[in-house]
């Protein structure tokens, strides 16, 4: 059942407050994805019965029999041909708790409305998010990614599976210690378990990236995936790091691909596609992640209750 059937305009510009969650797609910038968000909900809002436009109020006088009377005409200045649209993308706040670069596809988080307090609450709390990247052995270019020039290349025969997984657990146990260091704690004290028994640790600066985790997924030479877990991040260090994989494997890597696929309570489940960027699916994706964010925060608060 269509929304246009149920509600007017005014009623439903009042849903459109809270977390939605997209899927953004390589190549287009959050301006443009924020710009046809917008715009397509204020295209259907326009769609929709808005207010009736104000009447203006007039006192006139009959010439011949003096009486007053009370007259009552459209004002022009509030109607729709002189005022333009009823509603405008300017008409709304929309912020995004982090903005995926360019280059990188997946799960982008948003607040419209009164829901950009959510938003800045999340980033707040620095959540964890979950990137898929590709890669592939041999080349290297300018920008680190494959829309670069290609500057030097190097062999991948030596290059071995066991060999490439040792050195993603000596990168995620590297991580892992830098963030004791960054909390002043020994990783092998007392104080480091009660440290990680009180949950995810965070870093006081959040302009350093942390790798929690580094799961390796697929390896067909000389292409490869792997998943990270990680806090802090933006699209440059993401690209650095699948350099820095085949340099300290005597080789050369390139980034291919970027794909957030979870940031924080949200996954690539909950993320609307631009085929639903539409005033109805905004609004549900709206109520579902409302109630999905009071779920987990429950569920958070239950744990805490139950630790001695």
């Amino acid at each position: 059942m269509k929304t246009a059937l149920i509600y007017d305009a005014p009623s439903v510009c009042k849903l459109l407050n809270g977390i939605v969650c997209v899927y953004k797609s390589a190549g287009e910038s959050f301006n443009r994805v924020r710009h046809s968000i917008l715009h397509k909900l204020s295209q259907e809002l326009c769609e929709l019965e808005c207010r009736v436009p104000k009447q203006r109020i007039s006192v006139e006088r009959d010439e011949v029999t003096r009486i007053l009377t009370v007259k009552r005409y459209e004002n022009l200045a509030d109607n729709p041909l002189v005022m333009g649209p009823m509603y405008e993308p300017n008409d709304f706040k929309c912020c995004s708790a982090v903005r995926l670069g360019i280059d990188t596809a997946g799960v982008l988080v948003l607040g419209l409305n009164s829901g950009t307090k959510d938003v800045y609450e999340l980033h707040r709390q620095h959540p964890l998010r979950v990137y898929r990247i590709s890669g592939t052995f041999g080349y290297m270019t300018n920008n680190l990614y494959k829309t670069g020039k290609v500057v030097d290349k190097s062999s991948v025969k030596h290059v071995k599976r066991g060999v490439f997984e040792n050195l993603l657990a000596a990168t995620e146990a590297s991580h892992q210690r830098t963030m004791y260091e960054l909390c002043g704690v020994d990783p092998q004290s007392q104080a480091a378990y009660e440290l990680a028994a009180k949950g995810l640790i965070r870093p006081a600066n959040t302009k350093i990236p942390v790798i929690y985790a580094v799961k390796f997924i697929s390896f067909e030479l000389p292409n490869f995936t792997i998943e990270v877990h990680c806090i802090n991040e933006y699209e440059a260090y993401l690209k650095a790091l699948v350099h820095s994989i085949g340099t300290r494997l005597q080789s050369y890597a390139t980034c291919t691909g970027l794909q957030c696929i979870r940031h924080s309570y949200f996954s690539l489940e909950h993320a609307l596609l631009k085929k639903h960027w539409n005033l109805e699916e905004v609004i549900r994706n709206i109520q579902n992640n409302k109630k999905l964010m009071e779920k987990n925060v429950s569920l958070e608060s239950g744990l805490l209750q139950s630790l001695p």
